[in-house]
């Protein structure tokens, strides 16, 4: 058991993980709708990403949407595609989600967000596999394996009227419910000592240890805000060591303990002289100052280094008068030349931008782009 979940990238050995990990196993190779339930920050794209790993689509990518990322007025277009001229700014055809997702699986989280309207012809697609196009005459069909997540209790929504319960029963065909890690606590010391490894291996740092409070301390925490929570805090404990060994008071001010917030930059240790204190708030100062460039480097060198297809622009920011750069012109040219690399799909945008999509559509409509065509 251990080795397939090594496999699918599972994490824990507790028995509620052991018990999905069963589920997972036996409904994979079928076709049948799945929906997973969790607490924000559980995991539930791991699990997804699973299901399909182990499904007979695994050869093709897994495409995943988030539907409270996108705005309600382009998640349909982003979903079923549109045809040249449908409406103002459609300057050509694109093929959605549910086209490229053509025989093998869509994973569609926050599935709570979607509105009503989206609803009813989503609902279409998985009882006829067939759907139509934003301004298209006839129906385009597709074979795709559907699994969905959301952090809501839909059954509420339905009772609320904010959810359609024709869909609701169709998509909950199997129900995977991710348990929030405050409820499996034996798995938090196997996810601290993963994501440390991978930290430092990512960012070419010696191992690190944990000292047997700083564990305790992980372990003792409720975690609010669950896996996600736990390597945030793990990776920046890292990042502020200086000796290689991590401590409850690693952690202490990166949690909040006792109703107290977690403090926004790194922890100032008491009983310091005032120099020691000054140093470390320049330190702090410092740090940020690094992480927001090294940022924007990464930015960069994830988009030259990617094909070579990004030489021309970062040439072109080399030889370009420094004087007239600033960090809004820089972001402008890196989002123009992600969506033209990606065709104008934005999801792959995105993700060569090594940004979230919900990121990548704010910025797109604060420049105005929401209807970038990639010519």
């Amino acid at each position: 058991m251990e080795d397939i979940q090594k496999k699918l990238g599972i994490i824990g050995r507790s028995k509620e993980i052991r018990d999905l990990v069963d589920i997972i196993l036996q409904v994979a190779p079928s076709d049948i709708t799945v929906l997973i339930y969790g607490e924000s920050g559980v995991g539930k794209e791991v699990f997804a990403h699973a299901l399909h790993m182990v499904s007979k689509r695994a050869q093709k990518e897994m495409l995943s949407l988030n539907c409270g990322a996108i705005p309600e007025s382009l998640l349909e277009s982003e979903l079923f595609g549109h045809t040249k001229g449908s409406f103002t700014g459609a300057i050509e055809s694109r093929k959605g989600y549910f086209e490229l997702a053509d025989n093998a699986t869509l994973f569609l989280d926050e599935i709570g967000e979607m509105p009503l309207s989206t609803q009813v012809k989503f609902l279409r697609v998985l009882e006829t596999k067939e759907f139509m196009k934003i301004g298209a005459e006839k129906t385009t069909r597709v074979d795709v394996r559907i699994i969905a997540a959301t952090n809501k209790n839909l059954q509420d929504l339905v009772d609320e009227k904010k959810f359609r319960e024709d869909l609701y029963f169709r998509l909950k065909a199997v129900a995977l419910e991710i348990p929030p890690l405050r409820k499996r606590r034996q798995d938090i010391e196997e996810f601290a000592l993963h994501f440390a490894s991978l930290y430092c291996k990512n960012n070419q740092r010696p191992p690190v240890e944990f000292a047997t409070d700083a564990m305790n301390l992980l372990y003792e925490y409720p975690w609010p805000g669950n896996v996600r929570e736990l390597k945030n805090a793990v990776e920046t404990a890292i990042a502020l060591s200086r000796n290689g060994l991590l401590t409850a008071d690693s952690f202490r001010n990166l949690l909040r303990i006792d109703g107290r917030a977690p403090a926004k930059n790194l922890p100032v240790r008491l009983n310091k002289s005032s120099d020691e204190v000054e140093r470390d708030f320049i330190y702090r100062a410092l740090f940020e100052l690094k992480k927001d460039i090294l940022e924007l480097k990464e930015m960069v060198s994830n988009l030259t280094v990617n094909n070579g297809q990004f030489g021309d622009f970062h040439m072109s920011m080399a030889n370009d008068d420094r004087d007239d750069l600033n960090v809004d012109k820089v972001e402008k040219e890196l989002i123009l030349k992600a969506l033209q690399k990606a065709g104008g799909n934005k999801r792959k945008a995105a993700m060569y931008l090594n940004i979230s999509e919900r990121t990548l559509y704010r910025k797109l409509e604060k420049l105005g782009f929401e209807d970038f065509d990639a010519k």
